[in-house]
């Protein structure tokens, strides 16, 4: 539920979005209510759909001495009930409409959203209106939260990484509110009271304490009128002061950890300004230089030195962390790479940061901007992120502070930051922790006999707006054509923004396409598009993109993001990587060096033993899908095979292209065909769809993660239903029952709500042209694995024995109904969805088929197609982590 250190800088770092066009700006509507709260109401036509954000201006940094999760802890009692609206009618009502809500503890802050229908706004504002007026905070709800929360402690301790971060962040703030994670500790959860969270609460849980941004397809004049008819009786009271922040210098320190990942982690940490600091934009310009593609850390990628490498930053509003990384394989030389990226920190601060990437980072931080109105969400988090985060009054204040960077002041900035004697470093070195072992049964206590729960009376202002449902209309309307290549490509036409989305892939399947002992093909040369194309370099090819404010991926997945104004200048550089790929033969040796490295670690890794003993008991000895890369096959490969594997798997008659954006259909038409309308396919279309399995037998195993403090648990069986199969949909519903809308599932009740024993639990069916599987995937402290896998069987059994209720039917439905909407709320979104059904051979308009589908059916239904395709006893149990304690 909550965010609390985000992670995706490993390896996520994309190239530079480049400089957005002008685009009309959304109508914004401002108020302050009497009582304090700030109000800021943005209009978004992508779809009828509507986010809303409530900011509490309290965190992780408020809380009392020695309780560091308390703003956590509340977070998650915001969902146990409130005077006026118990927890199973907040359960019942988010997932009524549509199940897209959540909250996340940050350190200065706490953030509650819905994204839903526009239909049902006033049903979200009223949820949240009521919750800040109060909640129940109940010595009973929390005792089972508790163990909820405490299951959640436990999967970010069991990440190396996180641990890694949690280090460094108590190097760089110490002293400071900003040394620990909101996360909080099992320890001081173990001391915490309900009174203490509800005292947290009532403190800063205040009007005048928070701001409301609501975004998307929304009258302004009526959204605001129901704002202040909901929030306005709110009362204010006076606030306590803030914690202060006085950050002492950094003192040099090296954080050195095992890892359960395939490779290991090589990280140089800084202290940055923060979001609210004077030099926020000029770290931002420093970071995003120092992480393009066009730079030195992320060469070291390219030319071997480590097998992938960059620089991200995570801001927060006082003070910030830079991070240098560097990826190594397993058993590779740390100490190497380190020195590496020390001389390319201190030639930052010596002698500058090229102005070119300096000009290339701001147009890519502003473009950003712009991008943020692709989505609905995306638009409400960015006007939240710079009221609350940033101390702005919109998102394009900060436009104005980038545009104003110099390269003096990045370089400045860069000799201030990159020290060796203020320097926090970070070595994650990978370790095996053993081979998977198989246990003769985890057996578990099953009862049938308790009494099923109570249907759910909704409070009398929602019971109207959910007693019936409604078949929505979908607001896609593609157009769809085909080249005569067999290139097909759909567009969907959308104007919230000037900018375009490409998104595309070719099917392909390596386990049945590359020959014996060619294991590892696909993964090389997919590796082998970022070095440009034959008529431009790597960096030149990254240069032109930037001069078009664009940023694109080539492969057998590929795409493009820009400005509408450069659309057909980006199509042509998608295109020349995509079809004629620069693939040279000095970078395959790097690439396979790097492979092979990377595959020789996966291969003792946790994560891929049990993967692959999981395939073993699924499916039959010879399996297709069984093929896997080994370092020798991966060093077998010459130059030529890798050209061979292109020629023979890259073909237009297998291709889907998607565009969603500010683009006509005869446009797309026109510039589609220009640039790859002369891709030819040679000879029949290849098989790439695995073949019909048998059912599998009942197993089970434990690979062992020393790294873990939690066992991470799969529940999977092969299930004789196909993407195509009738009952799916029956299938689809009652997994909606069992696993979806959060608190309102079965699976979340039973093993969250009622017995603490999971944070998150999720299941679901996972459907290809031949076959199928059922997963279901939690995670436990080892004394509450087996008790949890007993009562995932309990109420699998017990769909099989008796009909769902109405009232859980009728939500399953609300739920997959409404996704049709939230579903187009973004143009990501859109393209994956597009791209989907292109791919799957479906028509365009099959989601409104399935909503028509899932409308039809009964609670018998359901309950028949559960007793017919699902084997409860049957499931093959993974447990990755400590071996469970019965």
């Amino acid at each position: 539920m909550s965010k609390h250190l985000p992670l995706a800088m490993a390896l996520a770092l994309l190239a530079p979005l480049g400089h957005a066009q002008s685009a009309p700006a959304p109508q914004v509507t401002r108020a302050t209510l009497a009582n304090g709260l700030k109000v800021v109401i943005v209009e978004d036509k992508l779809a009828p759909v509507v986010t809303t954000q409530v900011n509490y201006l309290a965190g992780g940094n408020e809380v009392p001495a020695g309780f560091p999760g308390t703003a956590h802890a509340v977070e998650h009692m915001m969902f146990r009930g409130s005077p006026g609206l118990n927890k199973d009618q907040i359960s019942a009502l988010a997932a009524n409409m549509g199940g897209h809500f959540n909250a996340e503890t940050r350190e200065d802050s706490t953030r509650y959203y819905f994204t839903v229908p526009k239909g049902d706004l006033d049903v979200a504002l009223r949820i949240h209106a009521i919750r800040m007026a109060g909640v129940d905070m109940k010595a009973s709800e929390w005792k089972n939260e508790r163990g909820a929360i405490e299951q959640e402690v436990s999967r970010d301790l069991s990440s190396p990484v996180f641990k890694a971060l949690t280090g460094i962040r108590q190097s760089l703030f110490a002293a400071t509110p900003y040394q620990h994670t909101p996360l909080g500790t099992r320890e001081s959860f173990d001391k915490t009271t309900a009174g203490d969270l509800k005292h947290f609460h009532d403190t800063w849980y205040v009007p005048n304490n928070a701001v409301l941004v609501i975004a998307g397809d929304v009258d302004p004049t009526q959204t605001l009128a129901e704002v202040k008819k909901r929030f306005g009786p709110i009362p204010s009271h006076a606030l306590p002061a803030k914690p202060g922040f006085a950050f002492a210098p950094v003192k040099a320190r090296h954080i050195a950890l095992d890892t359960d990942t395939p490779y290991g982690y090589q990280i140089r940490a800084f202290r940055l300004p923060g979001l609210q600091d004077k030099d926020y934009a000029t770290a931002l310009v420093l970071s995003d230089a120092l992480g393009s593609q066009r730079a030195a850390l992320y060469g070291m990628g390219m030319d071997g030195t480590a097998l992938a490498g960059g620089f991200s930053a995570d801001f927060l509003p006082h003070g910030g962390i830079g991070y240098a990384i560097g990826i190594f394989p397993k058993g590779g030389n740390s100490q190497n790479i380190d020195a590496h990226m020390g001389d390319i920190l201190a030639k930052a601060a010596s002698k500058g940061i090229d102005p070119a990437l300096v000009s290339s980072a701001k147009q890519s931080a502003i473009a950003s901007l712009e991008f943020a109105k692709n989505s609905v969400d995306g638009l409400a988090n960015s006007w939240s992120d710079a009221l609350v985060q940033q101390g702005l009054q919109s998102p394009q204040d900060i436009a104005r502070a980038i545009a104003a960077v110099t390269p003096a002041e990045v370089n400045a900035l860069a000799k201030r930051t990159f020290k060796a004697d203020q320097t926090v470093t970070a070595t994650l070195t990978p370790q095996s922790s053993g081979k998977p072992v198989a246990s003769k049964g985890f057996g578990g206590a099953e009862s049938f006999n308790s009494a099923p729960d109570s249907a759910v009376t909704l409070p009398k202002w929602a019971q109207e707006r959910f007693a019936n449902l409604h078949i929505p209309k979908s607001n896609l309307h593609p157009v769809d054509f085909t080249l005569a290549n067999g290139l097909r490509v759909i567009v969907q036409p959308e104007t919230v923004s000037d900018t375009v989305v490409v998104s595309g892939a070719i099917r392909t399947n390596e386990d049945l396409q590359a020959k014996s002992g060619q294991e590892g093909v696909a993964d090389v040369l997919d590796s082998l598009f970022n070095f440009g194309t034959q008529r431009l370099g790597r960096l030149q090819y990254q240069q032109a993109l930037d001069a078009i404010s664009a940023r694109a991926s080539a492969g057998s997945r590929f795409g493009l993001a820009l400005p509408a104004a450069h659309f057909a200048e980006g199509m042509k550089l998608l295109a020349e990587n995509e079809l004629s790929p620069a693939l040279p033969e000095q970078a395959f040796a790097i690439v396979q060096r790097q492979e092979a490295g990377s595959v020789a670690g996966a291969l003792q890794s946790p994560d891929y033993l049990s993967s692959q003993q999981l395939g073993e008991a699924l499916y039959p000895k010879h399996d297709s899908s069984l093929r896997h890369a080994t370092p020798k096959s991966v060093m077998g490969l010459h130059y030529s095979d890798v050209k061979d594997y292109y020629a023979s798997t890259f073909r237009p008659d297998m291709t889907t292209l998607v565009i969603v954006g500010n683009v006509t259909p005869e446009q797309a038409k026109a510039v589609v065909s220009k640039y790859f309308g002369a891709w030819q396919a040679k000879g029949a279309k290849p098989k790439v769809d695995y073949p019909a399995v048998p059912l599998n037998k009942a197993s089970q195993f434990t690979t062992p993660d020393s790294a873990a403090v939690q066992d991470s648990v799969q529940l999977v069986q092969n299930v004789p239903v196909t993407e195509d199969n009738p009952a799916r949909f029956a299938l689809n519903l009652g997994n909606e029952v069992l696993g979806g809308g959060f608190y309102a599932s079965r699976f979340v009740k039973d093993l969250r709500e009622k017995n603490g024993l999971v944070y998150t639990v999720a299941s679901g069916f996972d459907l290809d042209k031949n076959r199928g599987s059922y997963n279901v995937q939690y995670g436990s402290d080892p004394d509450k694995a087996l008790e949890a896998r007993a009562l995932v069987i309990k109420d699998l059994k017990a769909m099989q024995r008796a009909p769902v209720s109405e009232g859980e039917l009728r939500q399953a439905k609300g739920i997959l109904l409404r996704q049709i909407p939230l579903g187009e709320a973004s143009f990501g979104s859109i393209a994956g969805q597009l791209l989907s059904l292109s791919m799957q051979g479906k028509p365009l308009d099959a989601t409104e088929a399935a909503a028509k589908a899932y409308y039809r059916l009964s609670a018998k239904d359901v309950q028949a197609a559960y007793a017919k395709y699902l084997h409860p006893d049957d499931f093959v149990t993974a447990i990755k982590g400590p071996a469970p304690k019965a």
